[in-house]
């Protein structure tokens, strides 16, 4: 008999780790590669060294370090791990329960809008509110990054809503 897997835990697995939520989910050679992935684009990227940087308040340093062309895989892939992991879990329950799965996957809008504002936030991290002095953290990649992904994936996920609750169909 195939366990409970809590969607909540392997989003939040997934979020600590890329992969993490697969492996959470039983999905041993998926997750292994996922989280291999996420070893390569992190190494290549220098992201944990900008992001200590800009922990420290350093962000011309954080610029410095983090390789952009690297660096803006990671956005993808991170959301990408989140979201499969979640969405696996409330298959793999139904399927428990011999239920029919969901038709539909969650939080879709939310993390591609949250990929499309993480990678435009990297990117533009030197344009975007860097020139107020109380958000010059915003300056490095990381966390300009993190403030436009959760900006644009809140509002990718207030339209699914929206459209959801008036029965639109997206195109």
């Amino acid at each position: 008999m195939k366990e409970y897997k809590s969607p909540v835990a392997a989003l939040l697995w997934s979020v600590m780790m890329i992969g993490f939520g697969q492996l959470y989910n039983g999905q041993y050679i998926f997750g292994t590669l996922l989280f291999l992935f996420e070893l390569t684009a992190n190494d290549l990227s220098s992201i944990n060294e900008s992001i200590l940087y800009s922990f420290h308040g350093n962000a011309q340093q954080a610029h410095d370090t983090f390789n952009h062309q690297w660096g803006l895989f990671y956005p993808s892939a991170y959301a990408f791990s989140i979201w499969q992991a979640y969405n696996k879990a409330i298959i793999m329950n139904c399927l428990k329960e011999e239920k029919d799965p969901p038709k539909e996957t969650y939080l879709t809008a939310f993390f591609i809008s949250f990929v499309v504002g993480m990678n435009l936030g990297i990117y533009y991290h030197h344009y975007f509110l860097s020139e107020i002095p109380s958000l010059s953290l915003l300056f490095s990649p990381i966390f300009n990054g993190l403030f436009w992904g959760i900006i644009f994936g809140f509002t990718g996920h207030l339209m699914e809503r929206y459209y959801k609750k008036r029965k639109v169909k997206l195109p």
